[in-house]
């Protein structure tokens, strides 16, 4: 099943994370390597969130990996959710049907 994590971030966020962006992206690559994350980025005009899409079994995959974020142990994301997403057009969608 697909997940998308969306994140809304504070206003200083670009400026904050630099210190942390290394980290926050090992953390991505890593679960992109397990094949748990699909693809993910920040939302620009403005840079004011992120989303990040998973092809996992249980959702608490998603939630520990949004509670490991640097990002968010660090107080740059405000908010954070997980929504369960169904796919209608493409390849995952071509794939469920078969």
């Amino acid at each position: 099943m697909y997940y998308i994590l969306f994140y809304d971030v504070v206003d200083d966020y670009v400026e904050r994370r630099k210190p942390l962006r290394e980290e926050h992206l090992a953390l991505g690559r890593a679960a992109f390597e397990r094949g748990e994350l699909v693809m993910a980025g920040a939302f620009a005009e403005p840079a004011d969130g992120a989303a990040f899409v998973f092809r996992v079994d249980d959702p608490a995959i998603v939630q520990r990996f949004a509670q490991a974020d640097p990002y968010v142990r660090n107080g740059l994301v405000k908010a954070w959710r997980v929504r369960p997403w169904t796919v209608v057009v493409g390849a995952a969608a071509d794939a469920a049907k078969t």
